[in-house]
């Protein structure tokens, strides 16, 4: 068997591979189906168990992308074998998918742990072969912890499936922990050889796809609202409202490189699991905008304030949620630090406007990038250079 060196920390221009691209993009399916079930709860008026039931469905989907991304990071070797073991991975995500519909509307998550138990014997198997060919004591008993991690895991979803559902409740959080859990423990005293600049990559495309999804999604809610209402006098501002949100999350994300600042486990895990509100959050906004639009078009049996909520909310807690991972690590002074915390504020008040928080969401949204540069651009020059960031938001 080829041996799994792991690649260097210090390796110049580490960029996703084709394999990760296509990876990431399997995701979409996933992604798409979680918002799709997220909508019809909201537009139902069933805010609690479409919340919880999106919180457990998506933190499904985003750890099985963790897990991919991070083994990646250190041990990508990119041969034949390391290929096809991905592309099995790659099958239990299409398999956990197609449970996402399941999972959410009966809490019977059977689909998504088969997809699962594909997923983890795959990368079981990767870090196996990894601590095969480990030659430091230390660097192998990480790869054996992850492996025995992961099969511990498995176990305990195996066995959710078998309990009551009243102690799926408490079981399912429990299990959760113990998931977030296996990489503190597994690299408690020697560090896996992942990629700064690789993973803050990884994350950015990531985020990118799911603020992909959030724009396809919108787009086809407002075509199907036109082609059965008719009502472009209504939708237009939606529509505008929404792309203003969209496209402001993705200048804020991207303002500042992030991969400098993740220079220890330490700073890197907890940017890492922060990222599941972010992708949440982001995924959500599209979710939000179609039941904003079914609102509008009477279509959910929710009110103007509620349909508005569905976006505004989610558009806060993404913005909070990259200021306290990204944006505070490089801002300097009062005043470009309470930027965002402000602006979230301001898009929550926006909700008891009904029928045009969305569009005064949006224009807060780019009123919040356009402060962000105009604050970054008169700070002086040395300043800037010094501290490496762009046009900041």
């Amino acid at each position: 068997m080829p041996r799994m060196t792991a690649r260097s920390r210090h390796e110049d221009h580490r960029a996703s591979t084709p394999l990760e691209l296509f990876f990431d993009l399997c995701f979409v399916v996933a992604v798409a189906q979680a918002g799709a079930r997220l909508v019809h709860a909201l537009a139902e008026g069933h805010v609690g168990a479409g919340l919880a039931g999106y919180a457990a469905v998506f933190f499904a989907i985003w750890w099985a992308w963790m897990n991919f991304s991070w083994f990646a990071s250190a041990y990508d070797t990119d041969d034949a074998l390391y290929r096809v073991v991905t592309l099995i991975q790659i099958t239990g995500v299409l398999i956990l998918a197609a449970g996402v519909p399941r999972a959410f509307d009966d809490g019977d998550f059977t689909i998504g742990v088969i997809g699962y138990i594909v997923m983890r014997l795959a990368l079981t198997s990767q870090w196996l072969r990894a601590a095969y060919s480990c030659r430091d004591p230390a660097e192998r008993r990480v790869c054996l912890r992850y492996a025995a991690g992961l099969v511990l895991c498995q176990v305990g979803w195996v066995v959710m499936l078998f309990v009551p559902d009243s102690a799926r409740v408490w079981l399912f959080p429990l299990l959760a922990l113990a998931e977030l859990s296996v990489p503190l423990f597994a690299e408690r005293d020697h560090s896996t050889s992942w990629h700064p600049h690789h993973i803050a990559e990884r994350y950015g495309l990531f985020t990118l796809i799911v603020l992909g999804e959030t724009v396809s999604a919108a787009t086809i809610a407002v075509q199907e609202a036109l082609d059965e209402h008719d009502e472009l006098g209504d939708l237009l501002p939606l529509a505008a409202g929404g792309l203003l949100i969209v496209f402001a999350a993705w200048w804020i994300y991207f303002a500042v490189p992030i991969h400098d600042h993740l220079t220890s486990n330490r700073q890197a895990f907890a940017w890492g699991y922060g990222h599941y509100v972010i992708l949440a959050s982001a995924a959500a906004i599209g979710a939000g905008m179609e039941v904003a639009i079914e609102q509008t078009v009477g279509k959910a049996h929710i009110s103007a304030n509620a349909g508005a909520a569905a976006v505004t909310v989610p558009t806060a807690l993404f913005q909070l949620t990259v200021w306290l991972l990204h944006s505070r690590h490089f801002k300097r002074g009062t005043s470009q630090q309470l930027v965002l915390p402000v602006s979230a504020l301001a898009i929550l008040a926006c909700t008891f406007t009904g029928h045009t928080a969305v569009p005064l969401a949006g224009a807060v949204a780019a009123l919040t990038v356009a402060i962000g540069w105009t604050l970054n651009r008169a700070r002086p020059e040395t300043e800037q250079a010094g501290s490496g960031t762009g046009p900041a938001a």
